[in-house]
C-alpha cells in the first residue's frame, strides 16, 4: 500500500509558529503584568487575598488564558523542531526536550494559582485556621508559583540558547535572531539562578535581566509573521543533510 505524506511548507509553518508565539507572549504578558501585577500585593497577604476575591472572574480566566498558552507551546516546540531540524536533528530535538521540561513545571506552577484561589474561597471551612492564617497559606501558594516560573524559565534559558545556536548556524535565517536569542538564554538563565543563590542580587537586576528575553523573543515572533524563514534555502539544506548530527555541525 502506498504511503503519502502530507506536510505543510515551512513558510506556513512560519506563520503558525508567529502566530502560536504571539499568542503565548501576549498571554504571558496579560497574565503577569495585568492580573497577577495588578491583584498581588508583596509583603501584605490580606490586601492581596481582598484583591483576588473581588477579581475572582478575572483571576480564573487569565490562569486559563495561561495554560492554554502551555498548549500552544507544546504545538510551538514542535514547529521549531521541524524548522530548524535540517540544521541538526539532535540539537532541535534537544531543544524539544528543554521545551518540554520548561512547559510542564510551568503548568504545574500554574496549580499553585488554583489552590489559592482554592484557599481563599474555602476560607469557611477552613474552621482551624484564623482569616490571616488562611490568608498566608494563600499567599504562600502564590510565593511558591513565583519560584516554580523561574525554574521553567532555567529550562526555556537552554532552550534559548539551542535555538539561537541553530538559527545563526541556518543560513535560512537571520543571524542576529540567533544571537538575541543566545543572549535571552543567557538572561534567563542569570535571573534564575539568581533568584535562587541571591534574592538580594535578583532584586537589584529584575525586571532588567529579563529585557533582553523581551526584545529576543518579540522579534522572532515578528520575523515569522513577516518573513518566515527562506523557503529555498531551506529546502537547499533539508535535501542537502536531512540527517546531519551534533557533533557534525560543531565540527562544520
Amino acid at each position: 500500500m502506498e504511503e503519502h505524506r502530507v506536510e505543510a511548507s515551512p513558510r506556513v509553518l512560519s506563520r503558525i509558529g508567529g502566530v502560536l508565539y504571539l499568542i503565548i507572549i501576549v498571554f504571558g504578558a496579560f497574565g503577569e503584568m495585568f492580573v497577577r501585577g495588578k491583584l498581588i500585593v508583596w509583603g501584605d497577604p490580606t490586601a492581596t487575598a481582598a484583591k483576588i476575591l473581588a477579581s475572582e472572574s478575572l483571576w480564573r480566566f487569565s490562569v486559563a488564558a495561561e495554560l492554554f498558552y502551555l498548549l500552544c507551546a507544546v504545538a510551538l516546540a514542535a514547529i521549531f523542531y521541524v524548522l530548524l531540524r535540517p540544521v541538526s536533528r539532535d540539537l532541535a530535538l534537544l531543544a524539544v526536550f528543554f521545551n518540554l521540561v520548561s512547559i510542564a513545571i510551568e503548568a504545574t506552577g500554574r496549580l499553585h494559582l488554583i489552590s489559592a484561589l482554592t484557599v481563599l474561597r474555602g476560607a469557611e471551612r477552613l474552621t482551624a485556621f484564623e482569616p490571616n492564617q488562611v490568608h498566608a497559606l494563600a499567599y504562600l501558594s502564590l510565593q511558591s508559583h513565583g519560584r516554580g516560573f523561574s525554574i521553567s524559565l532555567l529550562f526555556f534559558g537552554c532552550v534559548c540558547l539551542v535555538l539561537g545556536y541553530l538559527i545563526f548556524r541556518s543560513g535560512y535565517l537571520p543571524k542576529l535572531l540567533g544571537v538575541l536569542m543566545q543572549i535571552a538564554g543567557l538572561g534567563y538563565l542569570m535571573d534564575g539562578f539568581a533568584l535562587i543563590l541571591s534574592p538580594a542580587f535578583h532584586a537589584m537586576i529584575f525586571p532588567a535581566s529579563l529585557l533582553p528575553a523581551f526584545v529576543a523573543e518579540s522579534s522572532f515572533c515578528l520575523w515569522l509573521l513577516v518573513k518566515g524563514v527562506n523557503v529555498e534555502k531551506w529546502k537547499l539544506r533539508a535535501s542537502a543533510q536531512p540527517t546531519r548530527s551534533a557533533a557534525a555541525i560543531v565540527q562544520g
